[in-house]
């Protein structure tokens, strides 16, 4: 998926894609240690889709802070 994809999505849709997710990477990296995997690139693209929801609840946390301090009149606008 794309960024903008996951950004559309609510907290709770990401946790559940990001639960999803790992659940398949488990999958996959069991596959590869026993020999069995067949789709490499899906290893790769999991790990950066997981990185992208890291990411993305990363900026969704930093925004609420500073909502949260701009409303309280912390930040000087």
């Amino acid at each position: 998926m794309k960024a903008a994809e996951f950004r559309a999505l609510t907290d709770d849709q990401m946790q559940d894609r990001l639960s999803e997710l790992h659940t398949e990477w488990q999958h996959l990296r069991f596959q590869e240690a026993i020999g069995q995997l067949t789709a490499t690139a899906r290893t790769k693209q999991i790990r950066k889709d997981i990185a992208r929801i890291h990411t993305i609840r990363t900026e969704r946390e930093i925004d609420a802070a500073l909502r949260e301090a701009l409303a309280a009149g912390r930040v000087a606008s």
